[in-house]
């Protein structure tokens, strides 16, 4: 772990880890703002950074410059960061920052270290996609995991995906050779409002990685966030009579049971069910889950190029 710096060193009793990276597998800041959220709402304290020197490429995923009060300036850097906090359902450590872009094995070799130090319960980790869902209906969710007993101990699914993955898919696999318990959460955002942040997704993410941990989630001020968001992208939708249609047909489609929970996913990176198969507005017919499935292979290859 020679590129973690610690900033405290907490007691704490085999947490579970929470991790969620920005980028292309965090579709409408859902997953990065799930585990902020959880940092805030909990909490939680600085435990660690890990430098970013090894495993960044600064020209994509630059540092930003900010004024001190006596306007003197100092740079930020993209910085992945962890933060402890105790919570009525146990102990827990939260990861939060930018998918490396370089040095992928030895970055995980550091998160599996920071897990293993504290002994931690699970790993978890947390994405969202793109996909073909209306925005006015209950958040498409799932989760896979690779070990039977954490599978069954959670309601999850198996991950079967082959093919190109992210870091997630790198993560799980070193904390398979580990020996370390770990599983992924997806959901879906609306393909039609990609660029709009989705609360509404954060909410289904935090509520069900809070039912994992065994503790209540504090749901609040995302729930009243969701409520805003649902408004804002009815009322876009409202003004494209193209998109009046197509989220009409995806709401007729979601409310007969055409689409369900595990449609829109195969596994992503290895554990992570990722991805989102950007289908389109010209989707006209009723997909069973084997066809969705083979929509996010389709995809995850698709990205193949970017996943270096």
């Amino acid at each position: 772990m020679e590129h973690v710096r610690w900033l405290a060193e907490p007691t704490l009793r085999r947490p579970m880890l929470i991790a969620a990276f920005t980028g292309w597998n965090d579709a409408g800041d859902a997953a990065s703002n799930s585990v902020r959220h959880l940092v805030e709402a909990w909490q939680a304290q600085p435990l660690a950074e890990i430098d970013p020197e090894e495993f960044t490429d600064f020209a994509t995923v630059r540092p930003h410059v900010r004024l001190n009060p006596d306007r003197s300036r100092h740079i930020v850097w993209p910085t992945v960061g962890l933060w402890s906090a105790s919570t009525p359902g146990g102990d827990v450590i939260l990861m939060l920052g930018p998918e490396p872009a370089l040095r992928w094995r030895l970055f995980t070799e550091q998160l599996v270290g920071v897990a293993q130090r504290f002994d931690a319960s699970l790993v978890l980790t947390l994405g969202a996609l793109l996909a073909d869902v209306p925005h006015s209906r209950p958040v498409q969710l799932i989760g896979t995991a690779t070990d039977q007993d954490i599978i069954d101990r959670f309601d999850l699914q198996r991950s079967r995906y082959e093919g190109p993955t992210g870091i997630v898919g790198v993560l799980h696999d070193a904390c398979a050779r580990a020996d370390l318990a770990s599983a992924s959460l997806w959901a879906a955002v609306p393909a039609y409002a990609s660029q709009v942040p989705s609360p509404k997704a954060a909410l289904a993410l935090v509520e069900r990685a809070c039912e994992i941990l065994g503790t209540p989630g504090p749901v609040a001020r995302l729930q009243q966030e969701a409520d805003d968001y649902d408004t804002r992208v009815t009322a876009f939708v409202a003004d494209d009579t193209d998109l009046i249609g197509y989220v009409a047909r995806l709401e007729s489609m979601s409310d007969d049971g055409s689409l369900d929970d595990d449609e829109f996913f195969d596994d992503d990176d290895d554990d992570d069910d990722v991805v989102g198969g950007e289908l389109g507005p010209d989707v006209d017919a009723e997909l069973d889950s084997d066809e969705l499935m083979a929509e996010v292979e389709r995809f995850l290859r698709d990205q193949g190029s970017d996943d270096t």
